[in-house]
């Protein structure tokens, strides 16, 4: 009898909702096909983010990301993985202009990447339209506190909640965009005790990203847990030095060039 082969079975937008509270929801980001492959066997979904303007195309900020770049790297990520459901950020410009122009733009990104769902920042502002295409069979991730797209408006990447009289406003975001349908929300750049009340408060799972250990989950951005990254924001912890190993790596390599070293007998064909 021959060994049957067992079906590797995405996880799903509900499977990940009905996480609240449950055992604490593993993601980070990926952008291309082998270290999405490597990510899979750990993440219970990978975020193809927008981060990957700064970290891959050395942009200043995620504002010039364009939807076609997003894509682009969410078709990669979908191909090199299995398991993890894979959610795609919608850029800036692409859904803040009307609910309409985010279903078909939302439609675009889950149509050509194969993708689970998409991420959007806003809160309270964005609830009509995370509503509007959740009605509309897109499921939608939340994504309140720092929201790098409006880094102008806030003057930078600034943690938010520092002064707790503007915590309603936070604690308001949270509660519209579940109302509205959100299977989860990002919380990212949020004092500690502000996104553990949050946690409590709402009815689906939280992220955290520079946030709270009380939250539902956790993410972080590959490159920077990797050491791949010079700075690494304070809520960042490094678990890989990849960078200097990298640049040893090409060193040995442009010396072993040079002196004549590299290709020996083993890497020649004869």
């Amino acid at each position: 009898m021959s060994a049957q082969t067992e079906t590797i079975r995405r996880n799903t937008v509900p499977q990940i909702a009905r996480r609240k509270g449950g055992d604490p929801i593993v993601s980070l980001t990926s952008y291309h096909a082998h270290t999405a492959a490597i990510v899979d066997k750990f993440a219970d979904f990978i975020l193809v983010g927008d981060s990957l303007g700064m970290v891959m195309h050395g942009m200043e900020s995620t504002v010039g990301v364009p939807l076609d770049l997003m894509i682009m790297h969410g078709k990669a990520v979908v191909r090199g993985t299995q398991k993890a459901l894979i959610v795609v950020d919608m850029p800036f410009g692409t859904y803040e202009e009307s609910p309409n122009v985010a279903f078909r733009n939302a439609a675009k990104i889950m149509k050509e990447t194969g993708c689970g769902a998409v991420k959007l920042e806003g809160g309270k502002r964005m609830a009509e339209t995370i509503r509007f295409l959740v009605e509309r069979g897109i499921p939608v991730m939340a994504h309140i506190g720092l929201t790098p797209q409006s880094s102008h408006v806030m003057g930078g990447f600034k943690t938010q909640g520092r002064e707790e009289d503007s915590w309603p406003l936070h604690e308001e975001d949270a509660k519209a965009v579940a109302e509205a349908g959100a299977f989860a929300v990002v919380l990212e750049g949020m004092v500690e005790p502000l996104a553990a009340k949050i946690t409590k408060q709402i009815d689906i799972p939280t992220i955290g990203i520079g946030a709270s250990a009380d939250c539902d989950g956790q993410i972080l951005v590959l490159e920077d847990m990797l050491g791949l990254n010079p700075w690494t924001p304070k809520f960042v912890k490094v678990y890989g030095q990849l960078g200097p190993m990298i640049e040893d790596s090409v060193k040995r390599y442009a010396e072993d060039v040079k002196s004549r070293a590299f290709p020996t007998e083993d890497q020649v064909y004869r």
